[in-house]
């Protein structure tokens, strides 16, 4: 059981990416199912994890911690796994894995999700916790249309009690009304209103000195709110990945806001109406336990069928549905329907960006990810050069990144393949990108690259190659790399012919391809690729081979 000691709403932050706990939980089922939780089996739970693809991350520090971290937040706080006394998956993480409407139960388990609860008890310290969270959420969102990520960061990460809903009503009319009349900068604005904010939040904690940190041993009050800023910008941004998960919420990334999907609203409705606001169960942890991961409450409008046929009937007028066919198998039925409508719109998508026609647009994007404007740059920018290799030559290009039901971006790809796969015909081509940058883009991204590229090169039975893309290149990323040109490792399916650009360099080639004369042929990704090697072949030293193949890229057409 957690303590909490929050004066601001408390939610699960880790994982990061919702959707990345599923092949954990399952590796836990598989290989811990029956077994004691503890500090032996966390550290050998997060060994194996290690060695899985779908993996990304360390771990190395203190292993025990780490799987705590992974296992006991948001599986458990969710209710997808039972840790006492053993190790079990419930119901409701059981219908995470197997079923195709994954929205749906992440949907259902982040509704019930409520403070206090015998999961979570309120410190000394903390705020009178009385709310659901994403409950809360979805209300507020609902009542203003659109919420931006300052304003859900500054007042709604207030509402720790769903009482005083109104009351952040009011404070988000007024910081719009200020924000309306502001002549100034809005960063300076912004920053002095979340400082007013922060005082207000943490008014005892200043007045009796109390401001001591654990991530410093600076005790000042401007490094206490500093620190506090940033934690509720992490909560913020955790609070907007668990809520796309759903798929009921869209984001805009230039505007950095969420709203309701226009096609959902009904839907959120109908649970905004139906769901008790009110947390229950708070004493006892049996029936707690059983109520959150009963994987069919609480109920949705897809769970009532009259309602359900009223909205295949509205959105897919040619769908005939028998009165013998069943509940499960008219959601079947609905969620094969929208599949392909987000087939045919990515199609459309894809003709277009073939076509040129998005060029601008792809273009200012990648210039709103190197300006830092954008809400999530890492699934942008995966997102982007998606589109961009589309538009750069022939061939099959395949994003492995999780579209919504309207076909726009909804989370990165998962950590067991390559972000962005080109079939070529006689060759394949593996893209994977990262904001990264440091030794860090070196710990996470190098070995992971490797062995994508070699998954490749043994499903297909072709020879394949990768492209590597960062805004900058870390240089113990050009060494591995360059090394791996040379070494022949049969685990990785032998030489790997990766090779890493800036993104400034994949740009240049992105305008050559706009600007040729002739449309690129994938013969010309494998002129690319080969000069590659031939250039690693010829100097013994990576940085000469960098600037080499850096060189080939900036005249790849040539």
């Amino acid at each position: 059981m957690a303590t909490i000691q929050s004066k601001v709403l408390f939610i699960t932050t880790s994982q990061r990416i919702p959707l990345k706990m599923i092949p954990e939980i399952e590796l836990l089922q598989t290989q811990f199912s029956g077994q004691k939780w503890n500090t032996a089996t966390q550290a050998e739970f997060m060994q194996l994890l290690k060695e899985e693809n779908f993996f990304l991350g360390e771990g190395a520090n203190d292993p025990a911690f780490s799987a705590r971290d992974r296992i006991n937040r948001a599986p458990k706080s969710l209710g997808f796994v039972s840790l006492s006394p053993t190790i079990v998956l419930t119901e409701a993480g059981q219908e995470l894995i197997q079923t195709k409407r994954k929205e749906e139960i992440f949907l259902r388990q982040l509704l019930k999700f409520q403070v206090p609860s015998p999961y979570h008890k309120q410190g000394n310290k903390a705020a009178l916790f009385w709310i659901k969270p994403y409950l809360e959420m979805f209300r507020l969102i609902r009542h203003f249309g659109s919420l931006s990520f300052d304003e859900v960061q500054m007042f709604a990460l207030q509402l720790v009690d769903y009482r005083n809903f109104d009351l952040i009503i009011v404070k988000i009319e007024q910081f719009r009304k200020d924000k309306a009349l502001h002549n100034g900068s809005y960063r300076d604005f912004r920053g002095q209103y979340l400082e007013k904010e922060l005082r207000a939040i943490y008014e005892t904690e200043i007045k009796t000195g109390n401001t001591d940190t654990r991530e410093s041993n600076n005790t000042s009050i401007e490094n206490f709110l500093r620190t506090k800023a940033s934690n509720m910008r992490d909560y913020t941004d955790a609070l907007f990945r668990y809520l796309r998960a759903t798929g009921l919420v869209q984001i805009s990334y230039i505007g950095k806001s969420i709203s309701i999907v226009p096609e959902k609203i009904e839907e959120v409705d109908y649970f905004l109406k139906h769901t008790d606001r009110n947390p229950c169960f708070i004493d006892n942890e049996k029936q707690y336990a059983d109520y959150l991961s009963n994987p069919s409450v609480p109920q949705l409008l897809t769970d009532n069928r009259e309602l359900l046929l009223q909205k295949i009937r509205s959105e897919f007028k040619h769908i005939k549905i028998a009165k013998t066919v069943s509940l499960r198998e008219v959601k079947d039925i609905l969620y094969e329907e929208i599949a392909k409508r987000k087939d045919g719109l990515l199609a459309s998508q894809t003709a277009a960006i073939k076509d040129y026609r998005l060029y601008d647009e792809i273009q200012t994007t990648f210039k709103d990810i190197q300006d830092g404007s954008l809400y999530d740059a890492p699934l942008i920018l995966e997102w982007n050069v998606w589109r961009a290799m589309i538009m750069l030559d022939g061939g099959q290009i395949r994003a492995n990144l999780k579209f919504d039901d309207l076909g726009n971006p909804m989370s990165t790809a998962q950590g067991n393949i390559a972000d962005i796969v080109c079939d070529y015909g006689d060759f394949g081509l593996t893209v994977e990108v990262t904001m990264q940058t440091g030794q860090r883009q070196y710990e996470m991204e190098g070995e992971p690259v490797s062995r994508h590229l070699a998954k490749l090169k043994r499903e297909s039975g072709k020879p394949a190659y990768c492209l590597f893309i960062a805004p900058q290149i870390n240089e113990a990323c050009i060494a591995h790399f360059f090394m791996l040109h040379k070494v022949n490792i049969s685990y990785y399916g032998g030489m790997s012919n990766i090779v890493p650009l800036p993104l400034d360099v994949f740009l240049k080639m992105v305008a050559d391809s706009h600007k040729a004369s002739y449309t690129p042929e994938p013969k010309h990704i494998k002129r690319f690729f080969q000069k590659s090697s031939n250039i690693a072949l010829t100097c013994s030293v990576e940085k000469t081979w960098f600037h080499g193949i850096t060189s080939e890229a900036l005249n790849w057409l040539g």
